[in-house]
């Protein structure tokens, strides 16, 4: 049921996440996981694989919130990413210690496989941000992603539709840190208020931009999150239409 914590009327900005919200993995890092491993005797299907990868992305988020990996030494991102792939291993019982010879092995072969990832964008992607930049609205990208951002958005043909992009590298602080958020809201000249967030992790999306005073509405493509009673949920990007006028 449609429940909006503020009249419709005032939205005027609508923050996106990016992955798993606007665009996801192809292949995914499931099956790029299963197949390095495959590589190494390890027979993992790529569903095996996921709740490993979720339990290690949450743990990721946690660590970009204390501290931007990116900004620490060498040692300590080896330390972090070798951490993160340990839990993805002991989720799906895979007996590859940290620091062995195999293991250094299958983290320089993953690197490469993840190299050839692409982006594709989600089917309710484009014709929502169609309908939503008709409405007049400010429509920008809030993520984590700590890269250059441009030549994605143009390939995948967002660039048209988006007016600005806030990572978490131009700003120094990660989701759900609020920062970001209010980074977004100087930005788009608008007051919390007048801005709705749309992402798919409960997390680092409803959590964070509930934190700047935004109102979030939870992407749950797969209906993992029935549970969740306090902040908007939707299916799809198409039912965003209702939130705005």
């Amino acid at each position: 049921m449609f429940r909006p914590d503020r009249k419709v009327d005032l939205i005027k900005a609508v923050f996106f996440d990016w992955s798993n919200t606007l665009a996801r993995y192809v292949p995914s890092r499931e099956e790029l996981q299963s197949q390095a491993l495959g590589e190494f005797g390890f027979s993992i299907t790529p569903t095996e694989i996921a709740p490993g990868i979720a339990l290690a992305d949450r743990y990721l988020i946690e660590e970009g919130a204390a501290s931007p990996v990116r900004l620490r030494s060498r040692e300590e991102q080896g330390k972090v990413f070798a951490r993160y792939e340990q839990m993805v291993f002991d989720n799906a019982g895979v007996k590859m210690p940290v620091g062995s010879e195999i293991f250094t092995r299958f983290i320089a072969r993953l690197n490469e496989l993840y190299r050839n990832l692409e982006f594709a964008l989600y089917d309710d992607v484009l014709p929502t941000l169609k309908n939503l930049k008709k409405r007049g609205l400010i429509l920008a990208l809030v993520t984590n992603v700590d890269a250059d951002m441009d030549y994605i958005l143009n390939d995948t043909g967002l660039s048209a539709f988006l007016d600005f992009i806030v990572t978490s590298g131009d700003v120094g602080y990660a989701k759900p840190n609020p920062e970001i958020f209010l980074a977004a809201l100087k930005k788009a000249g608008v007051a919390a208020g007048e801005a709705l967030h749309v992402g798919d992790q409960y997390d680092i999306d409803v959590l964070g931009a509930k934190a700047a005073g935004i109102m979030p509405v939870l992407l749950d493509r797969k209906d993992i999150f029935s549970d969740v009673i306090d902040c908007e949920r939707v299916q799809s990007l198409v039912e965003l239409a209702r939130y705005v006028r």
